[in-house]
């Protein structure tokens, strides 16, 4: 249980179901002692408001110490993604990592059926076997972040909010009179400390390994500017450039060994085939032929249409009917098929 609604309405809906609930808070990355303020998902008041829930719905609650856990999986591979030029994806691999992975040992050796959280996203049995879908609010769907769970996995998870709406989890919380019915949702990485970003994190994590100053480009490599270092810009990226034009501009590209940020204008950001690493399939084997799918390339982009075909080494290549905007390497794709989580992977390159 977080300090959030969510996973306290997932809570109170199955003890009105029957089922035995044990509330468990994951203490994640306590960055203070970097010089940073308390994460958002491990502030003092946020165990606070999740253990007074517990009390209020009548269930044990535990707070377990995954700082470990959560640096190796997480935070490590956040700093060393950014450093390599990519947007990392955060949530994901905690989500596959910490939260289905080592939170899942944990619930073996408690004796728990299954492991409950307040994600928007379904589990249902086709065939004998789990498999995931979307959550039924489109708009807080959160099936793209759990593209790296597991068959095994799947088996043991429960998300008692996939099939609402959250206007009805918040009405849900009123009626029970819970102390975060109104608490707002962050749109941020839960360990980045509020009011801050991402470069701070950065700058404190890894402070003796930031790339200096260096050049801004057009895509035909004529300087248009400078920049603070290139970890400071994401593929996309259209604020904050500091880089003025006849055009609107967006970062299209980003060299870590060059230390360059390439930026152009929106159709110049646009892509027609990226290749996946370290993909995780869950439709099944992924056999040497082309799937048609619906690949979303981020958390809140549409999903579209392509063939994904099987490379040797075990990656992925998709190649899209239209153009997308901005694939990010670094960050997940994950394929469709309706509602149905196929699989997905990272994004190692776009062209």
């Amino acid at each position: 249980m977080s300090g959030g609604v969510d996973s306290a309405v997932a809570a109170a809906l199955l003890r009105r179901e029957g089922h035995e609930v044990v509330g468990v808070t994951m203490q994640l990355a306590d960055l203070s002692r970097h010089g940073l303020g308390a994460s958002r998902c491990c502030s003092a008041s946020d165990v606070e408001t999740a253990a007074e829930v517990a009390r209020m719905l009548g269930v044990r609650h535990y707070v377990l110490d995954m700082e470990r856990a959560f640096e190796k999986a997480v935070l490590r591979p956040f700093v060393e993604s950014y450093l390599a030029g990519e947007t990392p994806l955060p949530c994901a691999r905690c989500n596959s990592e910490v939260k289905f992975g080592e939170l899942l040992g944990v619930a073996a050796r408690m004796d728990a059926g299954a492991l409950a959280t307040g994600h928007y996203a379904r589990v249902a049995r086709e065939g004998g076997r789990a498999v995931l879908l979307r959550g039924r609010d489109a708009a807080k769907d959160q099936s793209y972040f759990l593209f790296g769970l597991r068959p095994e996995q799947l088996e043991r998870v429960r998300f008692p909010l996939g099939e609402m709406r959250k206007e009805e989890v918040r009405a849900l919380a009123r009626e029970l009179d819970l102390p975060n019915a109104d608490r707002r949702d962050s749109q941020e990485v839960c360990f980045v400390p509020p009011g801050g970003s991402y470069v701070d994190v950065l700058e404190a994590l890894a402070p003796g390994r930031l790339p200096g100053p260096g050049d801004v480009v057009d895509g035909s490599g004529r300087v248009v500017g400078r920049h603070p270092g290139h970890h400071a810009f994401t593929v996309g990226q259209r604020r904050g450039i500091g880089v003025a034009g006849d055009r609107r501009l967006y970062v299209v590209g980003v060299s870590a060994a060059e230390n360059r940020v390439v930026v152009g204008g929106q159709e110049d950001a646009t892509r027609r085939t990226i290749v996946l690493r370290d993909v995780n399939w869950l439709a099944g084997e992924l056999r040497p032929a082309t799937v048609a799918a619906l690949v979303q390339v981020r958390s809140r982009h549409r999903a579209q249409a392509a063939t994904v075909t099987p490379l040797n080494g075990g990656g992925v290549r998709v190649d899209f009917a239209e153009p997308v905007a901005a694939p990010a390497p670094g960050q997940a794709a994950v394929c469709y098929d309706g509602d149905r989580v196929l699989g997905g992977g990272w994004i190692a390159s776009a062209s």
